[in-house]
């Protein structure tokens, strides 16, 4: 069980039958009135953040979310699918569980699948990937120094804002958390 005044970021909780992960928290102690705790909870099945207030002393019990080293293998039209390297097990998920998750991983990358009592609910995919540009404007001598970017396609067909010296072929890192250009390789 965890105590509302035990909260930190990250931390799995059962509310009310649903599963929620704290995403922000806020001790608060008033002038007046008994202290509460602030927070925006995620619900880790649907997606949506909530905003919800706490007395330090209410209990609840934690959420145990597995998660899966899985290899990406491939997509077949709606369904991706992915396999335990250990056991040689396969799923198959759908287009409503991986979102925009595998917008940046190439077939047989290692993902992370997490679920929750056996329901898979969302796929981590790794924090960097190396990719090669496969379509790009040239850069011209001349150009502005100053940050300026183009956009760019990568192999996995996702757009990417790259800085004007990226050139097709190139390798590029890219941070999938937000999508953005790190260096070349």
């Amino acid at each position: 069980m965890i105590s509302a005044g035990d909260f930190r970021n990250g931390v799995t909780l059962e509310i009310d039958g649903n599963v929620y992960q704290i995403v922000e928290f806020q001790h608060v102690k008033p002038g007046k009135g008994a202290a509460f705790v602030r927070t925006k909870i995620k619900n880790v099945m649907s997606g949506g953040v909530v905003e919800r207030t706490f007395r330090p002393t209410e209990k609840f019990p934690a959420a145990r979310i597995d998660r899966v080293d899985m290899q990406y293998l491939y997509s077949d039209g709606d369904l991706y699918n992915f396999m335990d390297v250990n056991t040689y097990e396969q799923i198959a998920l759908n287009t409503e569980t991986i979102g925009d998750a595998l917008k940046f991983v190439k077939e047989n990358e290692m993902c992370k699948i997490c679920s929750y009592n056996g329901k898979v609910f969302s796929v981590e995919p790794p924090l960097f990937v190396e990719l090669e540009v496969t379509d790009t404007e040239p850069g011209f001598k001349g150009d502005t120094a100053t940050g300026a970017t183009k956009p760019a396609v990568v192999e996995t067909g996702a757009t990417v804002y790259v800085p004007l010296f990226v050139d097709q072929g190139d390798k590029i890192k890219i941070d999938t958390r937000t999508g953005e250009y790190l260096s070349r390789v």
